[in-house]
């Protein structure tokens, strides 16, 4: 052993509040292989339930956002059980995916590049997301015949409808950043050197905010299963947590007193 180590493919930074998740492997256009994965998670983790940040963002070095699975990785290989699910999908994926949807700060995805296979899905896992105007989508798996995972088969029609949804994953087609914003797939399409300025916008602005908005970006998420009842008391348990804040009682102060609140995320 030469005590070298590989380069991390994941870079994080704080900044004013904010925490900047990269995927940072630029010569697989970020390929969301196994090792990638677990620094993502780890990332994640650290600023989700850690207390120096209030806002995350996600994004990638490069031309790429995320160039979907590594599949020289074996994760299209053969399964243990033959009849049996895909493990990686089980044991990495999923679980990851299923944690940013909990997330209790809201996240900002910025679209740098390409989003392909399951960089479609961590994109979307963003409560606002941003792309760069040479962005694309893309759910190719037809073409190496496999299917759309990651969630983006919950996600897609929930987000533009069942037939746009079935076009992208059944035609395998690209999905400009521009009409992914006309189709209502993502919030904001900018030129490629304004899209951290946008993205840091944003997140800046829900870094101000309340804690509360980590309780309303769940139950918005919440929302796209639950029943109308199921959902009204959720929103009961979540304005419960929220009026017990120190943010909550600044703002209904500075209210009475006619001033803007001061936030500190608590």
């Amino acid at each position: 052993m030469d005590g070298t180590q590989a380069a991390a493919k994941v870079k994080t930074a704080i900044e004013n509040g904010v925490g900047v998740i990269t995927l940072s492997d630029p010569g697989t256009l970020n390929a969301a292989g196994l090792d990638l994965m677990g620094e993502l998670k780890s990332a994640f983790e650290d600023f989700a339930y850690g207390d120096a940040v209030r806002a995350i963002v996600i994004t990638g070095e490069g031309r790429g956002f995320c160039s979907g699975a590594n599949l020289s990785g074996g994760r299209a290989g053969s399964q243990p059980n033959p009849n049996g699910p895909n493990e990686s999908l089980l044991g990495v994926y999923n679980p990851f995916v299923a944690a940013v949807r909990k997330s209790p700060k809201p996240i900002v995805s910025a679209v740098n590049g390409v989003a392909a296979g399951v960089g479609v899905s961590l994109a979307l896992m963003g409560d606002l997301v941003v792309a760069a105007e040479s962005a694309y989508f893309l759910l190719a798996f037809r073409r190496i015949g496999l299917v759309p995972d990651g969630g983006a088969t919950w996600l897609l029609p929930r987000h533009i409808g069942k037939a746009r949804a079935m076009e992208l994953m059944l035609l395998g087609e690209k999905l400009p950043a521009r009409t992914a914003q006309e189709w209502g797939l993502i919030n904001k399409c900018v030129q490629d050197a304004e899209l951290m300025d946008a993205a840091m916008a944003y997140a800046r602005a829900l870094a101000d905010g309340p804690a509360s908005l980590g309780l309303t970006r769940n139950l918005v998420w919440e929302a796209l299963d639950a029943s109308w009842h199921l959902q009204l008391e959720a929103e009961a348990y979540a304005q419960g947590a929220a009026g017990r804040t120190d943010d909550a009682r600044e703002g209904v102060l500075a209210f009475i007193q006619k001033r803007p609140a001061e936030f500190k995320g608590r």
